[in-house]
């Protein structure tokens, strides 16, 4: 039977009693040890999505095992061929798992995203460009412009817009980097001009998150979304397992 794998800790780590994960019925969770490491694992569901109960459940045992110490997690849908897969991983990769697992312990991620508030970055848009400024009023003066015009004219705003939104995320990162030990610049994606994720300490989360506040008075220009404490996704290579199907992307895997 295939092994789902929610995350790997060592293995003086004490798990608490009776603890499921996912399926329907919820499978039961148990650990799986080589040398110093083990890993939290269950048997896999054979017909396991992304639904939100699932996604619960995996960030549920993840959020559990991580009170008794640091735990490397898993993205939702982690699954190996069988328990051997696991372990002869854990074997393999030790010396890096144990430097991960000193390298994220006592941290947690925030993922921030942020989008353009559309007025505002308009605004800004035209007050920084005398060319946008100039055609905007000639199309007004003639009664709205050719259709040449227009077209020129929403072409540079548009260019200007992407570049806006290239230097705000420069400046989303470079305000909030400082409060936090490491960053992963996740992918792009439609809808946000900025996703990155920050690695901070647990006793530094105030810290960073008065920073978050500083950049939305700052920069009003833009709706900035916070996710988190979560478990360090972004911070953990890739484990003893391969996503299955459709498995749940990204920091905050579809539960915000």
């Amino acid at each position: 039977m295939s092994t789902y794998v929610y995350g790997i800790t060592a293995v003086s780590h004490t798990l608490p009693e009776g603890l499921t994960g996912v399926g329907d019925p919820a499978r039961e969770v148990r650990v799986l040890e080589a040398g110093e490491l083990a890993a939290v694992v269950s048997d896999a569901p054979e017909d396991l999505r992304p639904k939100r109960r699932e996604l619960l459940a995996h960030q549920n045992v993840l959020s559990e095992a991580g009170t008794g110490g640091c735990v490397l997690p898993m993205r939702f849908g982690s699954v190996a061929p069988d328990d051997n897969a696991v372990t002869a991983v854990l074997q393999e990769r030790a010396e890096h798992y144990q430097e991960r697992l000193a390298a994220l312990d006592e941290r947690v991620e925030y993922n921030i995203k942020a989008t353009h508030v559309e007025e505002a970055v308009l605004h800004h848009v035209m007050a920084e460009s005398p060319e946008i400024r100039s055609l905007a009023e000639s199309n007004r003066s003639s009664g709205g412009g050719s259709y040449e015009n227009k077209i020129q004219l929403g072409e540079l705003v548009a260019a200007a817009v992407k570049d806006k939104e290239a230097e705000d995320a420069r400046a989303l990162e470079s305000a909030l980097e400082p409060a936090a030990d490491a960053v992963s610049v996740g992918p792009e994606s439609t809808g946000w001009l900025a996703n990155i994720s920050f690695l901070v300490p647990q006793d530094s989360a105030e810290e960073f998150l008065a920073a978050v506040e500083r950049v939305r008075r700052e920069l009003p220009h833009l709706e900035v979304r916070i996710n988190g404490p979560l478990p360090p996704y972004s911070f953990v290579e890739p484990g003893p397992a391969e996503p299955a199907g459709a498995a749940a992307g990204g920091a905050d895997a579809g539960l915000g």
